[in-house]
């Protein structure tokens, strides 16, 4: 049976160590090959053999860890509903808030005014004031802070303890001692006496402050995700029965006539039969310019009808229509993962282990040097308070989130993850020509009929020739011949020779239209005049080609392809970048060189087949060379696959490119290097991202262990390690958030 794919939405995980433990349980099982888990969007993609295993008992394992796991509806979106949860922790940190300020200010008020201790002692003896903060701070840590013991004391007592349990253990055992100090204190020797209430509603604040601000973040991470969303459209007028209705949009079926009038927005995907309009693409393709559409032209749902009002046929529907697709797909590389990613999953699964094992070594260590249980406390709640992996967990997905909204706006698609970290190493940018350099529309520019024959007459018969191929080059002709109005002839054995040419028989003599290569292939003499001219015509960038009537060279054909606007300052931006660039085509040397001299590229590989674009990427990578690849993501998948990262350049409605790695939906080679840009830009931030939480953790973790209180009395406080968790979290997030205002190519 074929593999199948789940997709889970996970509710509980707080942190890396969360994620490690849900891919571990779900890969233990049977029958699952692989389980990517993201935290920010807390979803998970599982595949697996169904004859082995199924999607309940996956389920059914994940729950057994701790974690709510649920399957993703259709129209379930990958940044989790976080408004509940956000408004709990809102209620819970003025809560915390709001007792903490006077729980500080009675028990470090004291020291901080003169005069305040007797002023407090006149109101109430000492012992009752530790009463008073007793009351202030218990509700802090069983109510406010319910969610560090409702999810860490499961996890802790499954030996798989995480974030929460950090917490849970850091502050419990602050409160318990104080406590316990506060209802006997005969048990403990006089400077031993000191209570840490204090210490515990700042922890418990501070944490949930960090969290509170961390899930905010979060949801600006999916902003673009989110604007996308926004434009599906409820409702959409529909021609049914010859009368005009208002129908909910998720009862659209293909082929349903609907409406749309200036200023709306087009509800699905289809095809306008009636009127024209121009319409802004902008949300598909990145450019703001609206476009013109008439009878004929395909429209794409989301998109706005900015002037005249028109009618268009249904043609893909609910998660089908573009918008869905492009939605599906930054969803998919937000969940997948960069392979540096699975060393830091493996790496955070052990820190709460270590934390929890130094904090008890540290404590065991201060205790048996002599020092007081109240220092080796102190001791122990920092370390189990600095150590949390949270950091780790987000370094790299909160940057992936990002840089794939903000490469969505501009009309970017990333298929996967990892598509960053394989940029990050690119070297050279290989181009084919055609359709990603140039327009992709050719025009027939010269026709020079040979001794004896007559322009037209042959021009009717290439075109009924090339009107059975699929080539640019070939629409070229046959549009020439349409504007003649020349007549279609009938065409028998046809034939296509890829990079070569076609040939067939038009009133049963042999036609063929094709290259010089192919020419020479057949035997076919070219006459030496119309050789040379081939040569010059090539020299100014055109694509000669030759055709022969029974046997006899009748006309020399030159086709253009004008070059896209945006090609030159496309190059310029790569170069800027260190990148070498290279332009790949089956076009003849001189009409390569032509071209690449006009948008300044200097390496050319010509005469290229088709089927040789694979070859000349691996030959590069055999060098090693990093390669990019950039084509039109159809008759250069071999090619795109092969690549290091390969980059397909769509239409504004072709999203479904499988072999690419990055989609450009606009195809303006101005977005290649944009997506290239993004793509290094982000995997740059994951780096820092990482750097940042790995020594946060390898160097904190110590000192709060206490490795420099010998040499210069250094401590580090519970509330300092509490505070410096959440900072650690905020600073990953706000670093990945600067991708959002990151400068691209113009």
């Amino acid at each position: 049976m074929a593999e199948q794919s789940l997709e889970l939405v996970i509710e509980g995980m707080t942190c890396a160590s969360c994620v490690a433990r849900v891919e571990r349980m779900a890969t233990r099982l049977p029958g699952v090959h692989s389980a990517s888990v993201s935290l920010p969007t807390e979803r998970a993609t599982i595949s697996f053999d169904p004859a082995q295993v199924d999607s309940e008992q996956i389920i059914e394992a994940i729950s057994k860890g701790g974690f709510k796991a649920t399957v993703r509806r259709d129209q379930e979106r990958s940044m989790p509903d976080s408004a509940r949860e956000l408004g709990s922790l809102w209620r819970d940190l003025w809560l915390a808030v709001a007792l903490t300020i006077p729980l500080v200010a009675v028990a470090m008020g004291p020291m901080l005014l003169p005069g305040l201790d007797s002023a407090m002692q006149q109101v109430l003896a000492e012992r009752s004031w530790l009463w008073v903060e007793w009351l202030l701070v218990t509700p802090v840590l069983l109510w406010a802070g319910r969610r560090f013991f409702a999810r860490g004391a499961p996890a802790l007592l499954r030996l798989h303890p995480e974030m929460n349990s950090l917490v849970m253990l850091g502050t419990s055992a602050a409160w318990l001692y104080s406590t316990t100090v506060l209802l006997w204190p005969e048990l403990f020797p006089e400077q031993a006496r000191g209570v840490y209430f204090e210490a515990v509603g700042v922890i418990i604040t501070l944490v949930l402050v960090g969290r509170y601000f961390e899930l905010k973040s979060r949801g600006q991470a999916s902003q673009a995700i989110r604007r996308l969303l926004e434009l599906q459209v409820p409702s959409a007028r529909v021609i049914r029965q010859g009368r005009e209705e208002e129908v909910e949009v998720k009862r659209l079926e293909p082929g349903d006539q609907v409406v749309v009038r200036p200023g709306e927005r087009l509800p699905v995907d289809g095809r306008i039969i009636e009127g024209s309009s121009y319409i802004d693409e902008s949300m598909v393709t990145g450019e703001p310019v609206p476009v013109a559409r008439g009878v004929g032209d395909e429209v794409v749902g989301g998109t706005v009808n900015r002037s005249g009002s028109f009618t268009f046929a249904a043609s893909r529907v609910g998660a089908d229509t573009v918008l869905g697709q492009i939605v599906r797909m930054v969803e998919g590389a937000q969940a997948s993962k960069p392979p540096i990613q699975s060393l830091v999953d493996r790496v955070a699964g052990w820190v709460v282990w270590a934390a929890i094992a130094l904090a008890i070594g540290a404590a065991l260590s201060w205790s048996l040097l002599g020092f007081g249980i109240d220092h080796a406390l102190v001791v122990a709640a920092a370390v189990l308070l600095i150590a949390c992996p949270c950091a780790m967990g987000l370094a790299t997905p909160m940057a992936i989130m990002v840089g794939t909204g903000r490469g969505a706006e501009q009309g970017i698609l990333f298929r996967r993850g990892a598509a960053f970290q394989a940029s990050a190493g690119v070297n050279v940018v290989v181009m084919d020509k055609t359709g990603t350099l140039t327009v992709g529309r050719p025009v027939l520019t010269d026709i020079e009929p040979a001794d004896g024959f007559m322009a037209d007459d042959v021009l009717v018969q290439a075109a009924a020739v090339e009107g059975r191929s699929e080539h640019p080059l070939a629409e070229a002709i046959v549009a020439a011949a349409h504007a003649r109005n020349l007549g279609v002839a009938e065409v028998a054995d046809f034939a296509a020779v890829p990079g070569y040419g076609v040939q067939g028989k038009v009133d049963g003599e042999e036609i063929v239209v094709g290259a010089r290569r192919f020419l020479n292939q057949l035997q076919i003499m070219v006459p030496r005049g119309l050789h040379e001219r081939a040569a010059e015509l090539a020299k100014q960038g055109r694509t000669p080609l030759f055709v022969a009537i029974g046997g006899r060279v009748a006309a020399l054909l030159a086709v253009a392809d004008p070059i896209k606007e945006g090609s030159k300052p496309a190059i310029n931006a790569l170069h800027s970048m260190g990148l070498r660039t290279v332009m790949l085509t089956g076009d003849d040397r001189e009409t390569a060189d032509a071209v690449a001299r006009q948008i300044g590229i200097t390496e050319v590989k010509a005469d290229v087949l088709p089927a040789d674009k694979e070859a000349v990427i691996g030959e590069m990578q055999s060098k090693g060379l990093r390669v990019a690849f950039v084509g039109d993501g159809i008759n250069d998948a071999p090619a795109l696959a092969r690549a290091d990262v390969g980059v397909a350049v769509g239409t504004g409605t072709d999203v479904a490119i499988e072999a690419g790695d990055v989609v450009i939906m606009a195809g303006d080679p101005r977005s290649m290097a944009r997506g290239l840009s993004l793509a290094r830009r982000t995997f740059r931030t994951i780096r820092q991202n990482l750097f940042w939480a790995f020594v946060y953790n390898i160097t904190l973790m110590p000192v709060a262990a206490g490795v420099l209180y010998p040499l210069w009395g250094v401590l580090l406080s519970p509330m300092m390690a509490a505070a410096a968790m959440s900072l650690s979290s905020l600073l990953v997030v706000s670093n990945s958030l600067r991708l959002r205002r990151v400068e691209l190519v113009r």
